[in-house]
């Protein structure tokens, strides 16, 4: 196992302190604020810990409320709401410096049988033949910005390979659909609960931006402001990222400055995996008058 996926996963795994509380430490993409895909897959996995090894997450609904430091731990405080015959249900509250920054409702299960039916997956292209995201940002002429590019196009614990091309700093007018290919940068244990952490922290990448495509702009452009409001996933069936899933997103919406995208993860073989969706702040900023 590469040491940035080792170093990944123990970050995901918050430390159990007194009672329900845990803690955490937060890693720094060279983002404005701590990835969101950090906070959910933490809080996850500090809920799992509290609940029966044989119940896994089948739901998890989350709100961003302020912004988070990576120079600074957080905390998990998990509350207990419910713990019946099948379902158990946890409260997650995440602060920094005793300010919440973010809260979660999760849902656990245990293995049951039932009807079953999806949606099909996407007819596109495999992942064999396309380059990964770190070789994109090696290539001359790349438009990563230089404070991101030493981080993309090194070593990552997952491998992701877009099947549509997009640049952070120039967007260009496209239709709001996004799909990529992505995998752990090495094996896996077969631990569901590590598994279902992982997919939630991927679950961030490649999302919200969608929603900027089609007015032609990238979040990462100057003038342009993109924070996420809420995040939630649906687990279908078991996660395994140690094979490539397809991470297929569309903005079916944006209005009020706000953009609204959802998610789906299938396998190579057709199942789906997971669905995420999130709504976020999208919106040009409004620039002040004075001193000019």
């Amino acid at each position: 196992m590469a040491n940035p996926l080792e170093n990944l996963l123990t970050l995901l795994q918050p430390v159990k302190q007194e009672g329900l509380r845990f803690c955490a430490e937060c890693e720094d993409l060279g983002l404005p604020q701590v990835f969101g895909g950090q906070l959910v897959a933490q809080a996850l996995s500090a809920a799992q810990q509290t609940t029966d090894s044989r119940r896994y997450a089948h739901s998890f609904h989350s709100y961003f409320l302020r912004p988070a430091s990576s120079e600074l731990p957080v905390i998990y405080d998990v509350d207990i709401l419910r713990d019946g015959q099948n379902l158990s249900a946890r409260r997650i509250t995440a602060q920094q410096n005793d300010v919440v920054i973010f809260s979660m409702t999760a849902s656990f299960q245990a293995d049951a049988e039932g009807f079953e039916h999806q949606s099909p997956m996407p007819d596109i292209n495999g992942p064999e033949n396309l380059a990964s995201e770190q070789q994109l940002a090696r290539r001359p002429g790349s438009c990563v910005p230089a404070a991101l590019k030493s981080l993309i196009s090194s070593d990552r614990p997952l491998e992701i390979r877009p099947v549509q091309q997009h640049t952070p700093l120039q967007g260009q007018i496209s239709k709001p659909v996004r799909q990529v290919w992505i995998r752990a940068n090495g094996r896996l244990p077969d631990d569901q609960p590590l598994q279902q952490s992982l997919l939630s922290y991927a679950s961030d990448f490649n999302f919200l931006p969608v929603a900027l495509q089609p007015h032609g702009k990238g979040f990462l452009e100057p003038d342009i402001q993109v924070a996420t409001i809420d995040h939630s996933v649906w687990f279908h069936r078991p996660v395994n990222l140690s094979q490539w899933l397809l991470y297929s997103v569309i903005s079916p919406s944006a209005s009020g400055g706000r953009g609204f995208v959802r998610g789906e993860f299938y396998s190579q073989d057709g199942q789906l995996v997971a669905s995420a969706v999130q709504e976020g702040i999208i919106r040009q900023k409004k620039h002040s008058k004075k001193g000019r």
